[in-house]
């Protein structure tokens, strides 16, 4: 099983909702008072998570940032004196919590999804999407992951992109911002002016083509094996030649998949970069 595939099936699992002994401290910033209410009527909902201070403003949120030193931090993006992002600026980079952006506004959703932001919630959500947002920051401070997350989300914000490659699509589904993590997607395949990307238990369905698609993904571990299929070759288990000189891709999962005799060379490419027993 691939490591998100993993941790999707972690996150679902009510056995491992909560973070044992260790308090979620957290500092909410949203410049509207009922918005500020209302995250705090949900999380009072939630017995591990703490808010250690609320501000209004981006000044407001800096210093608190400073002085208490949260694990978590549900961050507005529109704020009276700076935006949210200004505010994650004025934070040294091992002083930085998780960030969960709040906002009604969908435009900063790339901007955040370059920062590798660990979730976006798009105002008004309900209890279950924050929650959902929650069990990504428990499982976060679990593997000690909120470093790696916050030092790529400094990168981005000061501007510094070389180097830095992102590994991961941005799909809208139903009014939410979902970042989809490349190891979680296993293939793709084309749906008429559409196509749909199977991630797990999950399948999403994208207005796009499905070569548009396949340019936005890496290369070195994604194939196109077919017109209408694009196959991440990482969770690839076999390949099955036919007599018509085609293939059929089997995944781990059992899933197979038709590879075209035109597609034939990315599949030539993968068996060639890999080590041969």
């Amino acid at each position: 099983m691939v490591p998100e595939l993993r941790e999707w099936l972690h996150l679902n699992n009510p056995e491992h909702s909560s973070l044992g002994a260790h308090s979620l401290r957290t500092v909410i910033v949203d410049d509207e008072g009922p918005a500020r209410d209302k995250l705090k009527i949900l999380l009072g909902g939630e017995p591990d998570v703490k808010v250690i201070a609320e501000c209004e403003t981006g000044a407001a949120a800096v210093a608190a940032l400073k002085e208490n030193k949260p694990d978590l931090l549900l961050l507005d993006i529109q704020l009276p004196d700076m935006d949210g992002f200004c505010v994650l600026k004025s934070v040294p980079a091992e002083e930085m919590p998780l960030v969960i952006f709040t906002t009604a506004y969908d435009q900063y959703a790339i901007k955040a999804f370059d920062a590798h932001a660990l979730d976006y919630l798009l105002k008004p959500f309900d209890h279950q999407r924050l929650r959902d947002a929650l069990h990504r920051a428990r499982l976060a401070v679990r593997t000690h992951s909120d470093r790696a997350l916050t030092d790529r989300l400094l990168n981005i914000l000061q501007g510094t992109r070389s180097g830095l490659q992102s590994r991961r699509l941005l799909v809208k589904a139903g009014g939410r911002v979902v970042f989809l993590a490349y190891d979680e997607i296993e293939w793709i395949e084309a749906a008429a002016n559409y196509v749909r990307v199977h991630a797990g238990k999950v399948s999403y369905l994208l207005r796009s083509s499905i070569g548009s698609i396949a340019e936005k993904l890496p290369d070195d571990q994604f194939v196109r094996i077919h017109r209408s299929t694009v196959v991440n070759a990482r969770i690839i288990k076999e390949l099955q030649p036919c007599n018509s000189g085609e293939f059929i891709v089997v995944l781990r999962n059992g899933k197979e998949l038709s590879c075209s005799r035109g597609y034939r060379a990315g599949l030539r490419r993968l068996i060639e970069s890999t080590p041969v027993l």
